[in-house]
């Protein structure tokens, strides 16, 4: 399969080119996917789907375009890249738009990053119906259960990159994942709910389906008599499953795209501190089974580690071709792969023990985050911390604030990230953190 897509990828190249195309790069990539849904003891939907597509990115006199088809017969893709090329000649000019550099390409790492599991490729539909069935007797065992859902997927893809200024390479993977959702009743209308669900690359990296299934059915149980605490300022704990959405926000922030059109609260802070010194930060496309592990990136840039945040302090952003040029920066990769933090010496239960009070997030509920100013508000659902112990739950909660001010307040970071994301937050404490309710 391998060889058929790097031929056509191969041929793509070369009919640009004789079209009159100075550069061009072709990506062909063939995915399989399956997901099955199990609600209430019956299959509810099952979805597979398999799809191979050409993406072509064209650079022609100053001219720069993207182009995309599904048909990949011969005599289809050698009209498309000629219409191609054709519509590209008639664009505006963009002189920091050029194919990147042959040296960016150097370096590209071998390491064995194992993104393939066999296993994964060759799962029995009967095994998933087993797994779904299994998952939906344990979500079942309280009689306060209104609906509980149960969810496997799994699939694997293979692409392969050709430019025409000394680029190929290809990429494969597999990914597999399965969970629950649980709905209860409480009283007359509330219906409390909460979910768990993990993916990995292999198989054998993922807990037992009945176990993810009991913790789903505990995390919605420990949700009854939910409430609406004070406003306060006080301590914040989050859940490693929580924490991607503040590292998401600001990630978003380090991206040259957002600093070049002036939309990053981050543009001037290279090399400054930003955060506690316990912050350490690190981008990892070569973490061995890594969700989001690469050799090489969209653009073919080689991968290597790449540190963030690094004591505290703004190492790095995520500079690509076309944005390194307008601001006159050298480019690093163009998104981000594994996120890995700097591991503190105690676990959530552990940190909890160390607050007074405070508050412990597990999910969050909406909100919004500025990438300009910082400036944060989220909705959360959690449980309040009183002497060292979680104690009445919280929902219908926000939490405000900087994200500057934020990190700055950051006061313990845990030794255990998630390792069910390729944002692999562990437990994060902060201090002085607002919190409005009633």
């Amino acid at each position: 399969m391998e060889q058929d897509l790097h031929t056509q990828a191969q041929q793509a190249v070369s009919l640009a080119k004789q079209s009159g195309t100075e550069n061009a790069i072709a990506s062909v990539g063939d995915e399989n996917s399956t997901e099955y849904t199990y609600r209430d003891g019956k299959i509810e939907e099952v979805k597979q789907s398999t799809s191979r597509g050409l993406s072509l990115q064209l650079y022609v006199n100053g001219r720069y375009s993207t182009h995309q088809t599904t048909d990949l017969r011969p005599e289809t893709i050698a009209q498309f890249t000629t219409d191609a090329v054709a519509l590209t000649k008639h664009l505006s000019q963009d002189p920091y738009r050029v194919i990147p550099d042959p040296a960016l390409y150097e370096d590209r790492p071998t390491l064995n990053l194992e993104n393939n599991d066999p296993t994964v490729r060759d799962l029995p539909r009967e095994v998933c119906l087993d797994w779904l069935k299994k998952m939906d007797s344990v979500t079942h065992t309280d009689e306060r259960v209104v609906s509980a859902s149960g969810y496997v997927w799994y699939g694997w893809n293979t692409s392969v990159r050709v430019s025409s200024n000394g680029f190929s390479g290809t990429r494969s993977g597999t990914s597999i994942g399965y969970g629950v959702s649980v709905t209860l009743k409480e009283g007359e209308h509330g219906r409390p709910e909460a979910s768990r669900i993990v993916r990995s690359r292999h198989l054998s990296d993922l807990p037992s389906h009945e176990q993810i299934a009991q913790e789903g059915l505990d995390r919605v149980l420990s949700r009854l008599d939910s409430t609406k605490a004070h406003s306060v300022k006080s301590t914040l704990i989050v859940d490693p499953e929580a924490g991607g959405r503040i590292f998401g926000s600001i990630i978003g922030a380090l991206q040259a795209q957002t600093v070049q059109q002036n939309r990053s609260f981050l543009a001037d802070k290279n090399n400054t501190q930003i955060a506690n010194p316990i912050l350490t930060l690190i981008d990892d496309p070569l973490q061995v089974r890594g969700l989001a592990s690469r050799h090489y990136d969209g653009e073919g840039i080689s991968a290597r580690q790449l540190p963030m945040i690094e004591n505290g302090i703004l190492k790095n952003f995520y500079v690509d071709t076309y944005y390194g040029r307008k601001l006159g920066w050298q480019p690093t990769t163009g998104s981000s792969s594994n996120l890995t933090f700097a591991k503190g010496d105690k676990n959530l239960a552990q940190l909890i023990t160390d607050v007074s009070q405070g508050f412990y997030v597990t999910s969050w509920l909406g909100g919004n985050a500025d990438s300009t100013t910082g400036d944060f508000s989220f909705g959360f659902r959690g449980h309040q911390i009183e002497n060292g112990q979680l104690t009445t739950p919280v929902s219908e909660m926000n939490v405000t604030g900087n994200f500057l001010t934020l990190l700055n307040s950051l006061i313990a970071v845990g030794n255990d990230p998630n390792p069910y994301t390729s944002m692999q937050t562990p437990t994060l404490v902060f201090e002085n953190v607002e919190f409005s309710g009633k």
